[in-house]
């Protein structure tokens, strides 16, 4: 039995970098809790892992799959047999835990991984390392309750929580949604807990700073974000086309951040459409928090993180959710929005017209972010002392 702190993370993110960067800030709390821990990261999206991964933490890339349906997957990159596909990372996920002999599995978002492919790899892991305790860790929103529900019953979901899991993490506040009730999760035997919405707390550079990172003129500016921009394509080119419609009304400059998942081509086009407008586009950034703060007003979809650091940093953003096929966007800007922590642009009525009055109008705007609508931003921190709970629990067990 290892003397030290094992922590193994299973990260599947196919579209965006939402997962991918929660689970890291949450490896970190771990790291920066316990001196003597290790944590190795099982992710598969296509540029995992992205961001800086901190002392002491590793991943392995597993091959990447990207979601068409509810319940509905295939490859990303390779050309191979989708059953081929599912089996090869099922056997390199149970021989990984296996070899890296964990004290915590940290499974991300779905029980029993993607088409049930962390199945396997469970059984094997409490077989061979009964004291390895295994959490589920959740966002507030999935999805639509009936479409969870059903894919969850058909994929073995439910079962695998009763069977494999000591514990759920909800990234989230139940005040703003309950989690467990909405998706009918059972109850583990160390309880399922809110530990508040991860972001990253590190302080933010200043504005100058960032503008002259990417060349922006003094003034203000509008900041635009798809996250990894898998699908932020029609925004963008609705922003830019409002942006002509505004002509000489454009008293701002606008940075726009592709997204680090968008297809190259779509740089130069979305360049080229914006030619001659005072438009600053950039692949991605590598500190968006920086960014969010310097802006006047921030235009994104609503994606867990993206709006988490609009949340904690007190700014103004216009929002347009994701119109599907999954609910989640949907419902988390319609729950901050009656908060007064955001305004909403429902993507059915997304045109360059409709988006122009109301870049204006949000610009003017000073009656939001409401400033007693606080929620609770230290998930990273809490999540790690909840995890590491287990462990030290399982340590126990182990020398009784």
């Amino acid at each position: 039995m290892t003397t030290d702190c094992r922590v193994a993370i299973y990260s599947q993110d196919s579209l965006g970098l939402g997962h991918l960067r929660r689970n890291i800030l949450i490896g970190g709390a771990i790291l920066e809790a316990r001196k003597d821990s290790n944590v190795l990261l099982l992710a598969d999206s296509p540029v995992a892992p992205f961001f800086q991964l901190p002392t002491r933490m590793d991943h392995i890339k597993l091959p990447s799959i990207c979601k068409v349906g509810a319940g509905c997957w295939e490859a990303t990159l390779l050309r191979i047999d989708e059953r081929e596909l599912s089996r090869l990372r099922s056997d390199l996920l149970r021989d990984a835990l296996l070899g890296f002999r964990p004290n915590l599995l940290l499974v991300d978002h779905m029980p029993g991984g993607a088409q049930g492919e962390l199945l396997p790899a469970l059984k094997a892991l409490k077989q061979a390392h009964p004291n390895c305790s295994v959490v589920l860790g959740l966002r507030e929103i999935l999805d639509a309750p009936e479409v969870t529900q059903c894919v969850w019953e058909t994929e073995g979901a439910y079962e695998a929580l009763r069977a494999y899991y000591d514990r759920i993490l909800i990234y989230g506040s139940k005040g703003v949604f309950s989690t467990c009730t909405t998706y009918c999760l059972p109850e583990p035997l160390w309880g399922t807990h809110y530990c508040g919405y991860v972001v990253k707390h590190d302080p933010v550079k200043r504005g100058k700073e960032i503008r002259q990172a990417v060349r922006l003129p003094k003034g203000r500016y509008v900041f635009v974000s798809a996250g990894g921009g898998g699908d932020g394509q029609f925004l963008m080119r609705t922003y830019i086309q409002a942006s002509r419609i505004l002509g000489p009304n454009v008293d701002f400059a606008t940075l726009m951040a592709v997204g680090v998942n968008a297809p190259p081509e779509i740089h130069l086009e979305l360049e080229a459409e914006a030619k001659g407008l005072p438009v600053r586009i950039v692949p991605y950034v590598d500190d968006s928090p920086s960014y969010i703060a310097a802006a006047a007003l921030v235009v994104c979809m609503a994606g867990y993180n993206t709006l988490s650091e609009v949340v904690y940093l007190k700014k103004k953003a216009l929002v347009v959710p994701r119109s599907g096929p999954s609910a989640e966007q949907r419902t988390r800007a319609r729950l901050f929005a009656q908060k007064g922590l955001i305004d909403v642009l429902d993507p059915a009525d997304l045109s360059p017209e409709k988006l122009a009055q109301r870049l204006v109008e949000d610009l003017r705007r000073n009656d939001y972010p409401v400033d007693n609508e606080a929620l609770p931003m230290d998930g990273a921190r809490e999540a790690a002392d909840r995890l590491l709970e287990l462990v030290r629990e399982g340590a126990y067990a182990t020398s009784a």
